[in-house]
C-alpha cells in the first residue's frame, strides 16, 4: 500500500523512513512548511513533496496524519481525500472519534509510544505501536503496519490509550523536566553536570529492573524532615521550585507513611 504521510515534524521524520523500508512505501509528504516537507522527502526512496492538501488524485490509500494534536481537526476539516482512502492519526491523547467527520472510508490510529527528536536516531523494532480502528479489516492492516517495522503491536480503545498517554507524560516528560531543572541547580552553582549522570542512568535503571515503588529513596521516603527543610531553605529565593519541592516530597511522603 502507498501512503502519504501529512506533516514533517518529529514522529513523521522517524516513522516515515521506517515504514519506507516495509510494504507500505511513503509516496507523498505534506507540511505547511514546504522546506520541512522537502528535508523529510530527502530521506525517502521515491516520494514527492505535496503542496496542498487535496490529494483526490492521489494514488496513495492511507493517510497519516503526523501533526501536534491540536492541529489534527484543522487537518480533518481541510483535506481532500480519494475514494476509498483510510486516514489515521498518530496521536497518543486524541480519540480515534476526532477523525469522524473526516470524509474517509475508515479511520484508524497508529500510536508509536516513545519520544522522538528528530536528532536522536530510534530504533523502531523497539518501539511500542497500539492500534484502533471501528473497522475490523482496517484494524488489521494497522497491525500488519506496525508488525512491519516493531516487535511489539498492540490493539488499545481510545480511554485505554488515553490513561497510557497520561502515564507517558509522567514518565518521561515530566522526568525529562526535573532532569532539566537539575541541570540548571548545578550550572546556577557552578558545578559540573556530568556528575550527575551516573545517578541518572543508576535511577532509570533500577526502577526499570526492581520496580519504581521499590526503587524509591532520599530524604522524603525516608521521612527525613530537617534535610526536606534544609532543602527547602536552600531554594527559597525560587518560589516556583520550592511549591514543587514541597508537593513531589509531600506525595512521597504520603505514600510511603
Amino acid at each position: 500500500m502507498n501512503i502519504a504521510v501529512i506533516g514533517a515534524g518529529n514522529v513523521a521524520w522517524h516513522l516515515a523512513p521506517a515504514l519506507d523500508n516495509t510494504d507500505f512505501a511513503v509516496r507523498e509528504v505534506y507540511s505547511r512548511k514546504p522546506r520541512h516537507a522537502a528535508a523529510l522527502v530527502d530521506k525517502l526512496y521515491e516520494a514527492e513533496v505535496k503542496e496542498t492538501l487535496d490529494f483526490s488524485s492521489s494514488q496513495s490509500g492511507m493517510f497519516i496524519i503526523c501533526v501536534p494534536d491540536d492541529a489534527i481537526e484543522e487537518v480533518v476539516q481541510e483535506i481532500i481525500l480519494p475514494d476509498d482512502a483510510t486516514l489515521i492519526h498518530t496521536s497518543g491523547s486524541q480519540p480515534l472519534s476526532v477523525l469522524e467527520y473526516a470524509a474517509s472510508y475508515t479511520t484508524g490510529v497508529f500510536y508509536p509510544l516513545q519520544t522522538f527528536t528528530k536528532e536522536q536516531k530510534i530504533d523502531f523494532r523497539d518501539v511500542p505501536i497500539f492500534v484502533e480502528s471501528d473497522d475490523a479489516a482496517t484494524e488489521k492492516m494497522l497491525v500488519s503496519m506496525g508488525k512491519a517495522i516493531s516487535k511489539k503491536v498492540q490493539k488499545i480503545s481510545s480511554s485505554e490509550r488515553q490513561a497510557l498517554h497520561l502515564a507517558a507524560v509522567f514518565a518521561s516528560n515530566f522526568t525529562n523536566h526535573m532532569i532539566t531543572i537539575a541541570e540548571e541547580i548545578m550550572k546556577n552553582n557552578k558545578l559540573n553536570f556530568d556528575w550527575l549522570k551516573p545517578l541518572i542512568a543508576e535511577t532509570i535503571n533500577k526502577s526499570l529492573t526492581l520496580g519504581p515503588s521499590k526503587s524509591q529513596t532520599g530524604p522524603a521516603r525516608r521521612g527525613d524532615l530537617e534535610i526536606l527543610d534544609k532543602h527547602i531553605g536552600f531554594l527559597k529565593k525560587d518560589k516556583a521550585l520550592t511549591r514543587i519541592y514541597k508537593e513531589i516530597s509531600q506525595h512521597i511522603l504520603d505514600k510511603y507513611s
